[in-house]
C-alpha cells in the first residue's frame, strides 16, 4: 500500500514515525513538501521519498494523507484537482468538511467521494494522542479500517457517527490538552501558594494528574466513582470538591466545550468557502 502525505509539519512527521514503528515500511511513503528543509530532514530521518511537488510516483498512491494547514489546504490542492484515481483521501486539517475536500479534490461537478475526516490532537506527537474520524459513506470498511490503522499510530481512534460530531471531537479532544494545561497551572498556583518552590509544585501538579489519569484509564469504575473512593466524608477533598461546586466548576467547563464546539461549527463554514 503505497502512502503518499501532503505537507511535512509536526503531525505528519508524528504519523510517519509512529507508522514506521508499527511496521509500514519507508519504501511505501512518500512526502510532498514544499520547505527544503523540511524535506530533507524527513528523508534522512525516515528514509521516505520526500518531493517539492506531486509527479507522478506521488499521484500513483492507494492513500492520500492531507496534512497542511486548513487555511492552506484549497491552494494546497488546486494542482492534483480533478487528477485523483479513486484514492482514499485522509485529511487531518482541523475543521475543513468533507463536502469542500472532496469540491476542492474533484473535477467540476465531480467531487472526489473517499474521504476520512480525523481530528488527533497535539499529545499525538508523542504517541499518545486520541483521534476522532469520520468516513463519508463511500468509503467501505477496508477503508475504514486503513484509516484507523494509520491513525492509530499516534495513540487511541474514536468513530464519530456523523460528520457533525468532528466539532464537538474537536471541542473536546482536539482543544482538551489545552483545558487540562490550564487546569494543571491552577494546581501548580495553588501549590506554590502554600509554601512550594515553583518546580515542586509544578512535580506535584503533573503527577497528579498524570498518575489520576492513569488510574482513570486502567480503572473498570467510571471517573464518577474513582472520585466518591477519594472523597472521604467530612475530609480535605470533600471540603474542595464542595467549593469548586459553589464556584459552578463544573457546568461552566461544559458551557465552555460547548462554545468551543460552536466556534468549530463557525469555523468550519468560513473554511470551505471558495
Amino acid at each position: 500500500m503505497k502512502i503518499t502525505f501532503l505537507g511535512g509539519g509536526n503531525m505528519a512527521t508524528a504519523l510517519i514515525g509512529g507508522m514506521l514503528e508499527r511496521g509500514f515500511a519507508a519504501a511505501d511513503l512518500q512526502v510532498v513538501e514544499l520547505g527544503e528543509a523540511a524535506r530533507g530532514a524527513l528523508a534522512q530521518r525516515f528514509g521516505v521519498r520526500a518531493v517539492e511537488s506531486f509527479d507522478d510516483a506521488a499521484l500513483a498512491c492507494d492513500v492520500l494523507v492531507l496534512a497542511v494547514k486548513p487555511q492552506q489546504m484549497k491552494a494546497a490542492l488546486a494542482p492534483i484537482a480533478g487528477r485523483l484515481c479513486g484514492q482514499l483521501v485522509i485529511s487531518i486539517a482541523a475543521g475543513l468538511r468533507l463536502a469542500d475536500l472532496g469540491r476542492w479534490l474533484g473535477a467540476p461537478g465531480a467531487p472526489h467521494a473517499r474521504l476520512v475526516r480525523c481530528m488527533p490532537n497535539t499529545p499525538a506527537l508523542i504517541g499518545a494522542g486520541v483521534t476522532g474520524l469520520y468516513a463519508d459513506p463511500s468509503v467501505d470498511a477496508a477503508g475504514r479500517e486503513t484509516a484507523g490503522r494509520i491513525l492509530a499510530a499516534v495513540g487511541s481512534t474514536v468513530w464519530a457517527d456523523a460528520e457533525a460530531q468532528m466539532d464537538a471531537v474537536t471541542a473536546i479532544s482536539g482543544s482538551g490538552p489545552a483545558y487540562v494545561f490550564h487546569f494543571i497551572e491552577a494546581l501548580e498556583s495553588a501549590g506554590r501558594s502554600l509554601g512550594f518552590d515553583e518546580a515542586g509544585a509544578r512535580r506535584l501538579a503533573i503527577d497528579t494528574v498524570l498518575g489520576a489519569a492513569k488510574l482513570a484509564a486502567n480503572s473498570a469504575d467510571a471517573p464518577a466513582v474513582l472520585r466518591q473512593k477519594v472523597t472521604s466524608k467530612g475530609g480535605t477533598t470533600e471540603a474542595a470538591l464542595a467549593s469548586l461546586a459553589a464556584a459552578g466548576w463544573h457546568d461552566e467547563l461544559v458551557a465552555a466545550v460547548q462554545a468551543a464546539e460552536a466556534r468549530g461549527r463557525e469555523l468550519g463554514a468560513e473554511l470551505g468557502k471558495d
